[in-house]
């Protein structure tokens, strides 16, 4: 028999976290509520570099998750999912345990893009999930050698810098620009620093196979070495396309303004592994989903009808230069320095603040 919940919150990305806090300030009454997450911690992506550079610890960097549920009057369900019955509105675990909801959540995350490899000897390192990053990471510091970063959007830059100095050299590839999407400023003001941190950017550069000891883009040798660091966009899981949800022709789950799954509306899917007409994928809209997401989650309950995301217009970006200090950009502006790394440190620290274990224990 699967245990049966009102809600049942599956994943512990940016927007449940945000919903739980929710939660906690403005308990759900009398409704029988579980989050399913494989860890007990939430990993704060934006401090991630700043942990690596040395600047934060990493208890400073997550979110203890139980007190947080026990706050919010959620039952904290430690495990793996491994599929999703959408007509059914079950999901079951890695261990075969069965979780059934009246209403389901899904912020799960998402994983990074992997070339394909042919009798390769190099060591994979993905950026997530933040725990396994970190042990690798860790073990590579102990005898230091090249590093290939795969990924030039915002985490393969901000990680380039703050291993800089860690590693004897370092190879930053992307398979277009760097930066795309963000103001062309702020790509010249990135590359500055990587060249001056002695990194060498790769652009136009994507590597789609790893032989032997080596990165290809197409036919050709771009590296050598054996440790690289997947920092590239999201790819789907397998269980989003055989879970019977609607998904976009790449295979994220198609979600709706009210963050509803158009195919199955008692399913919710936000963050990196919902697509969003108009909706990039980040942390920033992740946490303006999960806003929306508490309130819609309540409102099920009720007569108040659904509210609807609308994506931020010019959002801020704060990039960390592995010094202490930001590149930033806001609007049509651009910035960097030590004023923006303060500012970086102080909106990252109140969001783990905001959910700490102290204030909800």
């Amino acid at each position: 028999m699967a245990a049966t919940f009102d809600i049942l919150l599956v994943g512990a990305g940016h927007a449940h976290v945000v919903v739980l806090r929710q939660w906690a300030a403005h308990p759900v009454k009398a409704r029988r509520i579980a989050l399913l997450s494989p860890s007990p911690y939430a990993w704060y992506s934006g401090m991630l570099p700043g942990l690596l550079a040395g600047h934060y610890r990493p208890e400073q960097c997550r979110i203890h998750l139980p007190p947080l549920c026990r706050a919010a009057g959620v039952e904290f369900i430690q495990g793996t999912l491994d599929t999703l019955e959408a007509d059914k509105k079950k999901v079951r675990l890695v261990d075969e345990t069965w979780l059934q909801g009246q209403w389901l959540s899904l912020n799960t995350g998402s994983v990074p893009r992997l070339p394909e490899r042919q009798q390769s000897s190099i060591e994979i390192c993905p950026v997530k999930p933040f725990a396994d990053f970190l042990l690798t990471v860790k073990r590579w510091q102990q005898n230091p050698a090249p590093v290939a970063i795969v990924g030039g959007g915002a985490a393969g830059v901000e990680l380039a810098l703050a291993l800089a100095h860690q590693t004897p050299s370092l190879a930053l590839f992307c398979g277009g620009v760097l930066l795309r999407g963000h103001l062309p400023t702020l790509r010249t003001r990135a590359l500055r620093h990587l060249h001056q941190r002695g990194i060498q950017v790769h652009e136009h550069c994507a590597v789609d196979t790893l032989t032997g000891d080596r990165l290809m883009s197409g036919q050709q040798t771009v590296w050598q070495g054996n440790r690289v660091i997947m920092a590239t966009g999201p790819t789907p899981l397998a269980w989003w396309q055989n879970s019977g949800l609607q998904c976009d022709p790449q295979g994220f789950i198609q979600s709706s303004a009210t963050l509803q799954s158009p195919s199955h509306p008692h399913i919710f899917a936000t963050g990196d592994c919902a697509t969003i007409a108009g909706t990039p994928k980040n942390g920033v809209n992740a946490v303006r989903q999960g806003e929306v997401l508490a309130n819609n989650l309540t409102h099920l309950f009720t007569k108040h009808p659904l509210g609807r995301f609308k994506p931020a217009t010019s959002p801020l970006a704060l990039l960390a230069d592995g010094q202490g200090g930001a590149l930033m950009s806001w609007g049509p502006l651009t910035g960097e320095g030590r004023l923006a790394g303060r500012w970086k440190d102080f909106l990252d620290r109140r969001f783990i603040r905001h959910h700490s274990i102290d204030k909800w224990a």
